[in-house]
């Protein structure tokens, strides 16, 4: 599969589009191999942060000014948070960026593969755990539900994936959507959440 993944992505490192009122972000999705088996890594957000405050994401988060790149974002906030060295990844491609509903980012998604088992080192301020979960268990639409919401007068629809306890949505969900389908895997959600 990491093969399908590399010829699948874009590998040029992105450079800012120009979108009115959005802030610039970018995450890393972590790929890595445990029990010869493909995972991804997320992060549990603390309450402490900002901003989607208890929220399974992917490490990332604001381009700085002093960032050559957005990639450089991705990896730094990577390093900030979960104390991936970024001469640990192997950046595999790039994703379509994509717009936070209600909260103006504009986050560029790089997939990197990272070595397993590592030795993290969380920022407790930023980061309450490390989430590892199989890719085929979130390849399996069935685990996969949506709900529609109305966002300053516009509708959107909002995907969710439960794994055990964990949901995850918004935008780390969309991300993951796109990342699925841009390598072949075609994510049909049937199941719409009730309000």
């Amino acid at each position: 599969m990491l093969e399908r993944i590399r010829q699948n992505l874009d590998v040029q490192t992105q450079e800012p589009s120009v979108h009115a009122n959005l802030t610039h972000a970018a995450v890393l999705l972590p790929l890595l191999l445990k029990d010869d088996t493909l995972h991804i890594l997320f992060t549990k957000r603390t309450q402490t942060v900002k901003v989607h405050k208890g929220q399974v994401s992917f490490p990332g988060g604001v381009r700085d000014p002093n960032d050559h790149s957005l990639m450089t974002t991705a990896l730094r906030e990577a390093q900030e948070e979960i104390g991936l060295d970024p001469q640990d990844v192997e950046i595999l491609g790039t994703l379509e960026p994509i717009s936070t509903v209600t909260t103006g980012f504009l986050v560029y998604t790089f997939v990197g593969l990272i070595p397993y088992p590592y030795p993290f080192k969380l920022n407790g301020r930023e980061v309450a755990e490390i989430l590892v979960v199989p890719c085929h268990f979130l390849a399996d639409q069935t685990h996969w539900s949506r709900r529609y919401y109305r966002s300053n007068d516009k509708p959107f629809e909002a995907y969710f994936v439960s794994y055990g306890d964990y949901r995850i949505w918004g935008a780390t969900a969309r991300i993951l959507k796109n990342f699925f389908e841009r390598n072949g895997v075609e994510i049909n959600i049937q199941s719409v959440m009730k309000s």
